[in-house]
Formats: C-alpha cells, structure tokens, sequence
C-alpha cells in the first residue's frame, strides 16, 4: 500500500474516503502523506503507521484512544480530523491519523539555519506549552516532543509573531504502545525524559523535560544528548543538560527545573507557559527591539496616565455611551475605551464584551498608541500588523480593527476608542473622522475631571 501511494496517479484510498497523492515525511513511527479527502474536496495530512495483526481487544482500544485525541481542539495542535484502522490487508493492518495539511516549516528545519533568538524562543515555548498543558488534562500524553513534530508558522515580516503547533501527538498510544511498558521506549532518543529511557510510566513531567530539551536547542543550536542511541539514552542518566553560563538567570533556572532527573522537580505545562509569556515580554522590554510596542517616552506617558487618576476607577456611564454609539454608528460588535497601562490593557469602557483588562502583549491598542494618528486595520487576515495578534490568528478571529489614540493636551497617548469586528471592511476618511470626533468626547471628558479636581486640590 505504501509504495503504492508513492504514486499519485494510482490513487490508494483509506476508509473509502481518503485518495493518498504523495509521501511528504516519514519517520520511525509511519510515513506521512499528502491525501485528497473525496467528501469534504480538501487536501489532508495522513500518517499511516504500521503495527502489529491487531486482535479484538487491541483494535478496541485503538479505536479508544481514537475518540480521546479526535476530541483535541486547540490552536497550538495540528488538529486530528480523524482516524481509525486499515485492515484491507489483514497480514500487515496500519493505523491511520487524519491530520490538517499545514504548509510551513517545522522547528527541525529552522534550526538547520541558526539559533533562535530568546524572544521568539520565549514566544514558542509558550505555544506549545499551553498546548500540552491543554492535552495534559485531558490525560494525554504526548510522548515525542521534538523540533520535527513543531510546526511553525512565520509571516514573513522583520519582526511578525512566530506561531507554534504540536504535530504527532498520540502516536505511540495510537499505535498500540503503551506507556507503561517497561519493555519498549517510546519517543525519539534524542529528546526522551530519564524515566522514558529507563522504561519506566511516564506522565506530562516527561514532555516537560522533552520540551525544555527543544527550547536549549533553539538558544544553544546544539542537540544536547547527542551520538549513538545507547550513549545519548545513557549520559541523560547521570547528568542534567548543560546551560550555558551566560544565559540570563531567569531563562536558566527555568530550563533547569524542566530538565531535572526528577519528574516531582519539574513544572507543570501550565508554570511553563506563564514563566515563558513573562519572558518574552520581559526581553522585549530589556532589548528594545524594532517594533516594540514601548513609546520612546514611555515613563513620562505612564505618569500622565496616573495623573487621571483612571486606572482604578469602575466603569463609568457617559464612556458606555460613546462606546454604545459607536458600535451603532459603524454597525460593529465590538466598541472599547482603552487605557494602556505598564503590562496590561484597561477596558474603562466595553460595548459588546466583557472583558475588562487584557495583557499589553497582544493588545492591537499598545500598537495604535505608538502614533498620533488613528491605525486602521481593514483585513487582519492579510494585514502583516496584525497576522500574528492571538485575537486575529485565535477563536476571537479578528478581523477589523479601527483605534484613535486617546491624545492629552500635552501630547500623551493614554489609551484608545476602538472599534473591532470579525468581519474585515473598508474604513472611509468621513468614518474615520467621526471615530475621532467620538475620541474627542472621551478626552474632553477626562480633561474636565482633571481641571475639577486641580480646582478642589
């Protein structure tokens, strides 16, 4: 069947719904193909994974742990579609995952040119930490993290968001293997935990450990435990990875505790991803990188922004009102008054939401603040601003989004009026002046306020 599929033209089916085209990766565990689902009209991803003349009871529990993984869904998986068990050649069954075709590089591919640097490291670690932290309570395990089995997804501009997704997650429970079988070694070599070598049960401490493996390698460029099977298995036993002196301490101590011997040690995926997110802010921060999101002036905006005395006030009546006309006049879902504090986003204000603060990090509005004039985004699917924003690219699914900076007299951004909507659209010069005119509301508002209070002080 496999040689087969080699040749697009002679068109070998899976479960009567899969046409297999061409061999697009293979690995220990099974060979990947591109494959043309015939129901839906759409190209798919197939990982066909040979395994032993499965009886009653094991082709039940394949089909088991079919259902658990069919029921992941989250944005940093490549999503299974669908599964199940070819048994067209009953000598030689396969188990086949059905899997979102993504048309990128993986992590393996990048590294082959370089290192990466801490921020984006930082941005992808956190990726696929929530999405472990997401499968690991579902009880899954993932057994095989490694730079192959990351797909990234990169924009293409200077200084745009990379995005990570976990691919192969499952395979060795799919294949029939279990985890606790102290006979046989699941996972690659090259990333195993010390309890995978030692073929001991392992838990969501083991992809921890896997991935503090990947990160190392993305900062250091190196394969840690490399050499032959035995000796890579063997050395991890009796010594932690070695990170490297000049590494900031934060970073250090983070890949430390992800790679203890000691499964107890580690973080769980959910610590992870937190102290990950606190890094790539905080590097983008230490660096000034092109393209921050920090004004040139930011501590003189932030004590304006304190001299309104906003941050800690409760939502306030006559901003729900702009914000409520606002949605009307431009016919959108979603209409918000911003203030841009040090790390995070104040709603003051929020028609159609009920979210009342935000991290600053993948707030549109700490972008909008860097000018003086409104920042229009019409399409966001399209629009390199915007491709990598967690709003544009997550469920929220933004599409268009329209702010005008929130100007005091004295030349400080405090925040936005905002306008979103899911739907993209187009933004005329007219609408436009309106959304400023509305800005010009709230700010006049907060001016007064200031003035009466410099009165009574």
């Amino acid at each position: 069947m496999v040689e087969a599929a080699t040749d697009s033209t002679t068109g070998v089916y899976l479960g009567g719904r899969y046409r297999l085209l061409e061999r697009i990766g293979s690995g220990a565990k099974g060979t990947v193909y591109r494959a043309r689902d015939e129901f839906l009209k759409r190209d798919v991803a197939i990982k066909l994974i040979p395994t032993d003349v499965l009886n009653e009871d094991q082709q039940r529990r394949n089909d088991d742990e079919v259902k658990v993984l069919a029921r992941l869904n989250h944005h940093s998986l490549v999503a299974l579609l669908d599964a199940g068990s070819d048994l067209s050649e009953p000598d030689s069954p396969s188990v086949y995952l059905v899997m979102e075709l993504v048309e990128g590089p993986d992590l393996r591919h990048r590294l082959r040119q370089g290192t990466l640097p801490l921020r984006q490291t930082a941005q992808i670690g956190c990726d696929l930490a929530e999405g472990l932290d997401y499968i690991h309570r579902r009880s899954v395990v993932h057994r095989d993290i490694k730079p192959a089995n990351v797909m990234l997804f990169d924009y293409g501009t200077e200084d745009a968001r990379m995005r990570a997704k976990l691919t192969d997650f499952g395979v060795a429970a799919l294949a029939g293997t279990k985890s606790d079988d102290a006979n046989s070694l699941t996972g690659t070599i090259a990333y195993m935990s010390p309890e995978q070598v030692r073929g001991e049960p392992i838990g969501p401490a083991s992809d921890v450990y896997s991935l503090g493996l990947v990160l190392l390698q993305c900062i250091t460029g190196k394969l840690e435990f490399p050499g032959p099977a035995v000796e890579s298995a063997v050395v991890r036993l009796f010594r932690g990875p070695k990170i490297p002196a000049d590494l900031h301490p934060q970073w250090s101590a983070l890949l430390t505790a992800m790679t203890s011997t000691d499964p107890a040690g580690r973080p769980s995926a959910r610590e992870v991803a937190m102290a990950l997110h606190e890094q790539a802010v905080a590097d983008r921060s230490r660096h000034k990188l092109t393209g921050s999101l920090l004004p040139d002036n930011e501590e003189e905006r932030l004590a304006a922004v304190r001299r309104y005395d906003i941050l800690d006030t409760p939502p306030d009546g006559a901003f729900d009102r702009v914000t409520s006309l606002a949605a009307r006049i431009f016919s959108v879902p979603t209409a918000i008054v911003s203030i841009v504090d040090h790390d995070r986003i104040w709603f003051k204000s929020h028609h159609g939401t009920d979210v009342e603060q935000l991290d600053r990090d993948p707030g549109l509005c700490a972008s909008a603040i860097l000018q003086n004039d409104p920042w229009i985004i019409e399409d966001a699917a399209i629009d390199p601003r915007a491709l990598s924003n967690p709003l544009v690219a997550g469920e929220y699914g933004l599409k268009f989004y329209a702010g005008v900076p929130l100007r005091t007299r004295d030349g400080f951004n405090l925040g936005t009026l905002c306008i979103l909507d899911t739907e993209s659209r187009q933004f005329t010069a007219d609408e436009t002046r309106i959304l400023e005119d509305l800005a010009a509301i709230v700010m006049n508002d907060l001016e007064l306020r200031l003035e009466a209070r410099s009165t009574r002080d």
